[in-house]
């Protein structure tokens, strides 16, 4: 005799602590394709630790060629000149301020010599014979060539004023065309430097972008707001139990969940709010 029992525990099908084959079987291809996603997102924390190390290198580049020590040299230059020119213009001014003032005398002085020479022209012309006439013109030639002699002194006074400003301005010319020298030596030398860093700067972006071709766009996009408002590392390996972003020391409870989290759950500082990469 049959127990009806059994007839419908053989039509259930297997007991339960026997599971079919096939269910089995499609367990275990769900399984890899776990391992897979939390090996992919392990990956792409170690790509996005590369990201960060290619980035930080790139503001080290940036900043490099921002502050060439050249380039503070030349701006020191530059103001140099600026100042020299402005010195310069001082002293020319002085310079033809008086040049004109020397000028006036010397022409003055030309103009009273020319009027002597026509007095004592007509003095031994043999025109004018009447001795008071003669006396008057004798005089008059007298008191020419005085203020043609006081005139001339002005003229040499002015002369050796002038003489320090012409070394003076001999200096700065000299100078001028030391610092224009350097200037343009200090180009040079910058322009070699900025040509070495943007291509330094040039591999480095090749590189990152090889690095990141595999990291999440979600992920990217969080590392980068985070990279923007933390100044520049917004990830950072996780070393013990200190964070290499802020350096500072997580608490072991901490630590310890994070290290026992999901790997495909990307986690982060409690102090500082980095990605954290186990």
């Amino acid at each position: 005799v049959i127990d009806a029992g059994d007839d419908d525990d053989a039509r259930a099908g297997p007991w339960p602590d026997h599971p079919d084959p096939s269910d089995r079987a499609a367990a275990d291809d769900r399984a890899p394709t776990r391992s897979a996603e939390d090996g992919q997102l392990m990956g792409a924390l170690t790509d996005l630790l590369e990201v960060q190390a290619l980035d930080t290198t790139t503001d080290q580049l940036t900043h490099r060629r921002a502050h060439l020590p050249e380039r503070a040299e030349l701006a020191a230059t530059e103001q140099s000149l600026a100042e020299l020119s402005k010195a310069r213009t001082k002293v020319e001014a002085e310079r033809d301020q008086i040049a004109r003032e020397q000028k006036r005398y010397e022409d003055e002085a030309a103009s009273i010599e020319a009027k002597a020479v026509h007095e004592n022209t007509t003095l031994y012309s043999g025109k004018v014979t009447a001795a008071k006439e003669l006396q008057a013109i004798q005089d008059e030639i007298a008191s020419l060539k005085r203020r043609q002699t006081d005139l001339e002194d002005h003229v040499l006074e002015l002369m050796e004023q002038i003489e320090p400003l012409d070394a003076e301005l001999a200096a700065h010319a000299a100078e001028q065309d030391r610092l224009d020298a350097l200037a343009i030596a200090l180009t040079v030398t910058i322009a070699e430097a900025e040509s070495t860093i943007d291509a330094e700067l040039a591999s480095v972006a090749e590189s990152r972008a090889k690095a990141a071709v595999q990291i999440p766009g979600d992920l990217m996009e969080e590392y980068e707001r985070l990279r923007r408002a933390l100044g520049g590392i917004g990830a950072a390996r996780l070393v013990g139990n200190r964070c290499e972003g802020c350096h500072l020391t997580l608490p072991s409870m901490e630590v310890d969940r994070i290290r026992h989290a999901p790997p495909d759950t990307p986690e982060h500082c409690s102090e500082c709010d980095r990605i954290l990469v186990r």
